[in-house]
């Protein structure tokens, strides 16, 4: 079939159209007018892989890939296609087939600089990779268990206060003087471009380390309620002081921003309890310092900071998306490695009052899981690996999305998949849940309620990149003040909008702030970025 000359035309205005809001950085815009001139005129291949371009900055890789494909199959010849095909499959770790479309491009351009870095990023990642595959059958040997502190000096700069760091015989450690003062004096060295001793790092990483083995793959937080009995049940976490939980998306080491956040929600206290919700490292580049953040936070609260991990929580995506290179800039390879043992101790779920399931991606393939399924999950195997499995449950907590149409699909991402309103519904009554809150996705207003309101999307890095231009969220959970304990129904769940529900919800938006002129990924040695 044809397209006339009309068509063409009008499709090439769409095109450009398409162009501009791409370089405006309104990429879902920038998608609409892709589609309309592919819809306009489906034999023009650049218009499938200027829209693969648009899907990759929104990190749909997996729908940027299928676009190229469809760009090689009318123009074989068409290098940005390759080269954007490449740059996806890198994105999802697919390194193999990404290596192959570079070195095709290299053929025919064999000076391309982007391609060249590219190249030799897929190489030494499929090249570490064999090795480690090599001595897989080794001994697991944990980083944070052999360091030694003691042979660990202090650098000569360090003008701070005094840690303490002391292994234990019976394992673990003992670590001193990591309070409130020891964190203001860390946010102020932070904040003037300066790094902790490293022996405080391992410190502070080990001990976390250890609280995090101590929880289990579902957490399970109950806040007091003042009508309610808040009997402990099996392994629940009963807050005692609690009377707020603050849930924070993906940060993504945007640490100016994290800061703006206390100061405009309050900061944590045995009254406030924060819930942080994966993807608090890569992109951004202050994850270092985000994450000694959070983990000193949850040395001086254990019981009032909890950390759900994220699908940046892992060493492969680390390696991508930058975190790797700035831990090894700032302070060491090892320290790396002691963060990447540590994430991998990161509990995968958080249940909130018995009626709010909390995790980083979302929901399953199989209709038949149950939150007793979540808490069985290990995330210690055998192998001593910390690294999640690219299949099951645990994949799927740290991955998939919502769609807006009922059923399941294959994800846009090009891993995991995703899930409709109807699955939510039926997951949330099968396990007796009010609500599912998630995170993994920008959203321009920081929240969105989907589903039909049976779950939540919290996103908590403002201006995502310093290109998105979004707004950042919270949600903060509270004691429900009208609440009725006279008008109590068990049944209450299955209402989205149940009017005597005792807790109540609020989303509150903060803005970015400014910060040191320093873009993102800044010290990534790879050629992949946003």
């Amino acid at each position: 079939m044809t397209t006339s000359a009309t068509n063409k035309t009008e499709a090439i205005a769409h095109k450009d159209k398409g162009n501009t809001h791409l370089l405006a950085h309104e990429l879902d815009k920038a998608v609409e007018e892709y589609t309309i001139a592919i819809e306009l005129d489906p034999h023009n291949a650049i218009f499938y892989s200027n829209r693969a371009q648009a899907h990759i900055k929104l990190e749909n890789y997996g729908l940027a890939i299928l676009d190229c494909d469809e760009a090689l199959k009318i123009d074989p010849s068409l290098l940005k296609a390759y080269y954007r095909k490449g740059v996806a499959q890198m994105a999802i770790l697919k390194h193999k087939e990404a290596l192959a479309n570079f070195k095709y491009i290299l053929t025919k351009l064999p000076n391309d600089r982007l391609t060249l870095e590219n190249y030799k990023q897929c190489s030494g990642y499929l090249k570490r990779q064999a090795f480690e595959r090599a001595i897989a059958g080794a001994d697991h040997v944990s980083v944070i268990d052999s360091v030694d502190y003691g042979a660990i000096q202090i650098e000569k700069s360090w003008q701070g206060p005094s840690v303490d760091v002391i292994k234990k015989k019976t394992g673990g450690v003992e670590i001193t003087g990591v309070d409130l003062s020891y964190l203001k004096y860390m946010i102020d060295l932070f904040k003037k471009g300066g790094v902790l001793p490293k022996r405080h790092v391992f410190g502070i990483i080990a001990k976390c380390h250890e609280l995090f083995k101590q929880e289990q793959t579902m957490v399970e937080i109950m806040l007091p309620h003042t009508k309610l009995n808040s009997e402990k049940q099996n392994d629940e976490i009963i807050l005692e002081n609690g009377k707020k939980l603050t849930i924070v998306g993906d940060t993504h080491g945007q640490f100016y921003d994290v800061l703006n956040l206390f100061k405009k929600f309050g900061h944590v206290s045995e009254d406030h309890i924060y819930l942080f919700n994966g993807d608090f490292v890569d992109r951004g580049s202050w994850s270092c310092e985000v994450a000694l953040y959070l983990y000193v936070l949850k040395l001086i609260f254990p019981k009032q900071v909890f950390i759900n991990r994220g699908n940046h929580e892992t060493s492969d995506m680390n390696k991508t998306y930058g975190f790797a290179d700035e831990c090894e800039f700032k302070y060491s390879k090892k320290i790396f490695e002691a963060f990447s043992e540590s994430f991998g101790a990161l509990p995968l779920a958080c249940l909130i009052n018995r009626s709010y399931l909390c995790m980083h991606g979302g929901l399953f393939s199989n209709d038949q899981v149950l939150l007793s399924d979540i808490k069985a999950i290990n995330r210690f195997p055998k192998s001593g690996s910390s690294q999640p499995p690219r299949e099951g449950l645990a994949m799927e907590l740290l991955w998939t999305d919502p769609q807006t149409t009922n059923g399941r699909s294959p994800s846009k991402r090009g891993i995991g998949m995703q899930f409709g309103p109807d699955i939510t519904e039926r997951f949330c009554l099968n396990n007796k849940l009010r609500k599912i809150i998630r995170s993994h996705e920008v959203r321009m207003d920081g929240a969105e309620s989907e589903h039909n309101g049976r779950l939540i999307t919290v996103f908590s890095a403002p201006n995502y990149c310093d290109a998105t231009g979004n707004l950042g969220a919270v949600i903060h959970i509270t004691e429900n003040q009208t609440y009725d304990v006279e008008k109590h129904d068990d049944e209450g769940y299955r209402k989205v909008d149940d009017e005597n529900c005792p807790w109540t919800l609020v989303t509150e938006t903060f803005e970015a702030v400014e910060h040191p002129d320093m873009k993102p990924m800044a010290y990534s040695k790879g050629g992949f970025g946003f």
